[in-house]
């Protein structure tokens, strides 16, 4: 249990310096571009789309790991064992959308849910940003 749980927190810590790393590189990004003031937001939301979409495959990584490597559960149901499924479980999962047709079983289930409580911060966290940087540039717009 030691082992699932250093795993996971690992995860987490990877995935959450990723978003602040990515989130201060587009605050340093976004003022240089003096030239292109009315797609600073625009830049800046695909700079999240992109960093969640890695966070999301840390996750999916991790899922891909565990369940080829260890004996600390599975997913069942429409899964065949890839790693493009360990993705589109990671995407339900991070998202918290949670479609239902592929379920976690064992210890495994833990990681789950801090996939979850992550998304949702690391998303929120985003919406702060995106919205300060609104604040910031639409004043200065106009």
């Amino acid at each position: 249990m030691l082992g699932v749980t250093a795993v996971n927190v690992l995860v987490v810590m990877c995935t959450v310096v990723l978003h602040y790393e990515c989130l201060l590189r587009l605050n340093l990004l976004l003022p240089r571009l003096k030239h292109w003031v009315r797609f600073r937001l625009v830049i800046g939301v695909f700079g999240a789309m992109v960093a969640h979409a890695l966070e999301v495959w840390c996750f999916a990584l991790a899922y891909w790991l565990i369940i080829a490597y260890t004996n600390w559960g599975s997913l069942q149901g429409h899964f065949d064992g890839s790693l493009l499924d360990c993705v589109y479980f990671s995407f339900t999962t991070f998202t918290t959308i949670g479609f239902g047709d592929i379920q976690p079983v064992g210890p495994l289930k833990f990681l789950t849910g801090l996939e979850a409580l992550t998304g949702l911060m690391l998303i929120t966290w985003t919406a702060s940003f995106l919205f300060l940087e609104m604040q910031r540039y639409w004043k200065a717009a106009r």
